[in-house]
Parts: C-alpha cells; structure tokens; sequence
C-alpha cells in the first residue's frame, strides 16, 4: 500500500467534531503516536505509519459492560460500545455480521492428537456472504456513512468483493470493487450477483492494491470509500470481533493458543488488539497465550522473515491456490512478527497438497466445509503439533475464514460420486456398498 496520507476529496465530508463514531476518539499512529481527528485518512503525516482508532474507555465499569454486551443481538453490534460506530448501528441498514459459531472440534483433535476439549475451530462461513470479511465491511460503512461517501469500493482478492457488493447493496451505496482477474470463477459470480461494478485488474493483487491507492488521488475518485484503504483504520477494527467472540464464547475466558491466517496480516493484529482490550477492560482475567500465523507456501513472506529472524518482511509474487491469502507484500507483516513473537507464537507454512488435505480432513472430522485459506490454518495447525510447537494439552482456536463453495476447483479434481449404480439392491451390493 502507498504511504500517503488521504483525506476525502469530498467537500463535503464533515467536521471530525461532528463525526458520530461512539467510543472512537481519534486516529492514532501505531509508530510514533501521532493523533488526528477522526476522518478519511490511513497513514501518519509526520512518520507515515498506519494509522489506527483511538478510544475513551474510561467510563466503562466491568460488570455493566458484560452485562450490556451479554443482553446485545447476536451479531457483531452487540459490542457496538468497543467498536468506532454509533450507539444506533443495530437499526441502520446492514449486513449484521458475526455471533458465528466456535465449533468444539474432537474428532479433528482426534485426529491431530490434541487433548479432548481442548480444540475449537471459529467458523466464520456462516456469515452473510460466507467470510469474515462481512465483519470489516459492516465497520467500513458505517465509516462510509459517516463521511458522506457515495460509492463504497476495496481492492480483494474475492471475499472482500462480495462483502463490500452485498453491504453497499443492502445500505444503498453503490458499489465499484476491483479484483485480479484470474481469480476463481466462484468468487467472481459472488462478488458480481449483487449488482455493483465489477472490475478485473490484469495483475496480481499487489498490483490491483496499488491501482486503488492512485484512483484516491485522483478526480475520478471523488466520493469513493475504499474500505480497506482510505477507511482502513475503522474496517480493520472489525476483526477485534472475533477475539470478543471467542473469549465469549468460551465463557469470558482466554484461549492459550489461536491459529489465524495471514493475507494481508490485519485480521492478526486486531486479534491482539482486541485481546488486549479485554484483558484492560477487566472482561477477561489477563493470563499469558499464543498467537500463530499460517500461511501458503506460495505467497509466505511473513514464514520466511520469522524463520530467518528477520523483522523485515520481503515481498513475493504469489503462486498457490489460497487466493485469499495471496497478497505478496503484506502491510502488516512486521506487526505480525512483533506479536507472534511477543506471544511466544511463531508463523508457518503449508504447501499447496497439504492445504486440500486439510480442507478434507476438516471436512469429514467435523462437516465443516472450509475454503483454501482455512486449509492453510489447518494445516498449519497440524504441522506445528507434529513439531512440538503448539501444546495439544491446551485450549486452541483454528479460524476458518470462508466457505469451502467458494474455492470447490481446490477439491474437485479427486472429489465426487462413490460410485455410480443401476436403481435395484443387486447393483447397490455389487458395489459394495451393503
């Protein structure tokens, strides 16, 4: 992503003091600590640092707090009051994300030879468009709203596609996204059904990334909300929901150990962020746990720098079919490193045979369907249990991403009828099947 600091080219995006963000009380620099208004922007303009939401928590007591989430809708707004959007969310137009389900997963712990109880896989595909990244998008347009924004837009590499045509839809915003255009077939129908512009970039998503950091810049995109860059800062906040979720879900309790994929490495780092801020609030009692990163082999810059030691991550052109992890040059990847390392975690890899083997084993352990990227947490998970780096004696969270529908040419080569029968009993035990 260009370091650059965007503001709205809209002459009519408001005040910062007029901004109704809830407990949002500025943009903050994660490097130097640089504070702006809340507005439009990614990147600090004294340092050029990622720019991040900064809140007043202050007023909040504990046992209230649990108590209002607790009595919440099942969805992500019913932690509205740790989250950059309105105290009205729940009545506006959107997707309502989240409240998915953490399946505790003891046959695949079985099968890995983790402790009984102990495994627990977050399936984000029962969310609206079947991703997580329907949890980001809800953040963004409320953003969007916020700004004054007409046209809500994102550079993705398939599931944020769909997520941003289905919410845009659903809140009446138009909708213009930007992919690579080789991407899965399934992904493309998605993204396109919703009714908003679809545009194929000829590159990788690299290189559409970069695209949408001109058109900013440009006339031509007066009015455009780019979820995950001019409006970065509040949709990154929406995968903080899935560290509440899980911590809920599992009785207001920590896990010791969780396994999230690594595309651009956001979702990581606002896992932690949203950790934290549990562990501050007084929602959870601070114990020590672990965050591991998975990647793909074909696109693993972060694997590479944390095995090497490095904390500079060096890009790569990606080449495996977890699309949705292929994003070469990873803009939070050396924030990654800090916390994987901090936590006592560590980053690793799967080749691209050992991610479909992952997708089946999920698939028939626990009936969860996922797609390539939760292939590579998977098997990642089960890698870093055959090395002895994650404790099967302890509670562990696998994410699941997306939807298995979405990725099917990963699986379908080798995956199919059984077999093929006259409609009579002597068929059926002929192939037997008795």
């Amino acid at each position: 992503m260009a370091a650059q600091t965007v503001a709205s080219t809209t002459n009519s995006t408001p005040a910062a003091n007029s901004v109704d963000l809830g407990p949002a009380a500025a943009l903050s620099c994660r490097e130097c600590g640089h504070r702006v208004p809340l507005g439009p922007v990614f990147a600090c303009e004294e340092c050029f640092g990622p720019l991040e939401i900064a809140y007043d928590f202050s007023a909040y007591d504990a046992e209230e707090l649990r108590k209002r989430i607790e009595a919440g809708p099942a969805n992500i707004w019913r932690y509205a009051p740790l989250l950059p959007v309105p105290a009205d969310v729940a009545d506006k137009p959107n997707i309502n994300p989240g409240w998915t389900k953490l399946v505790q997963a003891d046959n695949l712990a079985r099968e890995l030879g983790v402790d009984v109880g102990k495994l627990f896989v977050k399936d984000d595909s029962g969310n609206p468009t079947h991703s997580f990244k329907d949890r980001v998008v809800a953040q963004a347009i409320e953003a969007a709203r916020a700004f004054n924004f007409t046209t809500l837009s994102c550079s993705s590499t398939g599931n944020l596609a769909g997520a941003v045509g289905a919410a845009a839809a659903r809140a009446g915003f138009r909708s213009c996204v930007f992919i690579p255009h080789d991407l899965e077939q399934g992904k493309v129908v998605m993204a396109a059904v919703y009714g908003g512009e679809l545009v194929g970039i000829e590159g990788n998503y690299d290189d559409v990334n970069r695209f949408c950091s001109e058109l900013i810049g440009d006339p031509a995109g007066e009015g455009w909300g780019f979820v995950n860059v001019n409006l970065r800062p509040y949709y990154a906040e929406g995968s903080k929901t899935l560290a509440y979720e899980i911590c809920e879900q599992l009785g207001w309790q920590l896990p010791d150990q969780l396994v999230v994929p690594i595309a651009s490495g956001s979702q990581l780092t606002k896992i932690d962020k949203g950790l934290q801020e549990l562990i501050k609030l007084g929602l959870v009692e601070d114990k020590p746990y672990k965050i591991f990163g998975a990647q793909a082999e074909g696109c693993s810059p972060v694997s590479v720098a944390y095995k090497a030691g490095h904390d500079v991550v060096r890009p790569q052109k990606p080449n495996t079919i977890a699309k949705s992890l292929a994003i070469g040059n990873p803009a939070d990847g050396p924030y990654v490193l800090d916390i994987a390392r901090r936590t006592g975690g560590a980053v690793e890899d799967v080749n691209d045979e050992q991610v479909v083997d992952a997708i089946k084993l999920l698939a028939r352990t626990e009936g969860i369907f996922a797609e390539t990227a939760g292939g590579v947490t998977v098997g990642v998970a089960k890698k870093l249990i055959e090395n002895g780096l994650l404790d099967p004696s302890l509670t562990t969270v696998v994410l699941n991403t997306g939807d298995g529908l979405k990725t099917l040419d990963a699986v379908a080569s080798d995956t199919g009828l059984t077999a093929t029968i006259r409609p009579n009993l002597d068929s059926f035990r002929e192939a037997g099947l008795g």
